[in-house]
């Protein structure tokens, strides 16, 4: 099994965090994540914030995926107590896989803020793709059919009449192969993510056909979800989990510690430090909310437009299905 930066599927990976003996009985839980080197915040606890609370209240295991509609299943598996999903995967928890005691607890990250970029939807600059009405008959290379980045662009697509399997072919790809895949002509169409967008011959040979804002404003592209049972059994652990990552958000954003946080998160990712320097926690990475607030207006008008586009039966109401009290309560704590 490869595993590469982004090619893991669950249980590839796994980090324990625990930096304090452990008392009696801290709750276990286990949080699925895709492992972006901003995504993997929670993964530089001990090493860069100091986790307050981890080993006594809680002990926190990440699991890796390659994307989020894997983590539907395993969450209703009770294979993982968080689940990152996104808009796209947070619909089909709710409509198709009838997860009503899903809640949206905390940010994690977000496409299309003004200000921040992170993201690019690429064809070859000599290419046949000139528009995006030339998808047609063309491939089209996604990292998770299903995902949040693959919502996005098919509802670009749809906005100009072009229909999945009608109109155009899909194929899964890890992001570590988006470029080749493109240079080689195996691919019309890529999605990728930092640092990949920073390559320099990506850059001299593609360019940006859209960008998530032009398909959908500001994207919830992963929050972190639970089933409110375990939120309401372990509400003091979660508590003191959320607080533990809000602190480190800030830690990781603070220009003070830049250079720590990039070297941090690049021996988590195992890449050189100097290819995340260039973008990680700057304008150029994605954006987080430091308060880890989820985008709940994001989120419903996400889901607004996969409802106009056709591609969910019913415009689903998200408030109930979230819960902010626990990160609200755990980012009070560090005013």
């Amino acid at each position: 099994m490869s595993v590469g930066l982004l090619r893991f599927a669950i249980a590839a990976f796994a980090f324990v965090l625990a930096v304090a003996p452990a008392q009696a009985d801290p709750v276990k839980i286990r949080l699925g994540l895709v492992p972006a080197p901003t995504s993997l915040v929670p993964s530089i606890f001990a090493a860069a914030s100091g986790a307050k609370h981890a080993g006594k209240s809680y002990q926190l295991e990440i699991v890796a995926f390659q994307g989020s509609p894997v983590q539907i299943t395993a969450l209703q598996a009770n294979e993982i107590d968080i689940a990152s999903l996104g808009f796209s995967t947070l619909s089909v928890a709710i409509e198709n896989a009838g997860m009503k005691d899903i809640r949206v607890i905390a940010d994690a990250v977000q496409l299309g803020v003004p200000g921040h970029s992170g993201s690019a939807y690429m064809v070859l600059r000599d290419g046949p793709v000139k528009t995006v009405g030339d998808i047609k008959g063309r491939v089209v290379a996604t990292n998770a059919i299903g995902g949040a980045l693959d919502m996005v662009a098919k509802a670009m697509f749809q906005k100009r009449g072009l229909i999945d399997k009608r109109d155009y072919t899909v194929v899964e790809i890890g992001f570590p192969n988006m470029k080749s895949v493109l240079l080689e002509r195996k691919a019309d169409f890529i999605v990728v993510i930092e640092p990949f967008v920073e390559d320099a011959e990506l850059q001299a040979k593609a360019r940006s056909l859209f960008t998530p804002n032009d398909a959908m404003g500001v994207i919830a592209l992963t929050f972190w979800t639970a089933r409110q049972d375990f939120l309401q059994k372990n509400r003091a652990a979660m508590v003191d989990l959320l607080e533990d990552y809000v602190r480190a958000l800030h830690w990781c954003w603070d220009p003070a510690n830049r250079d720590e946080a990039v070297r941090i998160a690049a021996a988590a990712v195992k890449q050189p430090p100097e290819r995340l320097a260039s973008y990680i926690y700057t304008a150029k990475d994605n954006y987080q909310d430091l308060d880890g607030m989820p985008n709940l207006d994001a989120i419903q008008s996400n889901i607004h437009t996969q409802r106009e586009l056709g591609l969910l039966k019913t415009d689903i109401e998200i408030r109930p299905y979230s819960d902010i009290s626990l990160v609200k309560e755990a980012a009070a704590r560090l005013k």
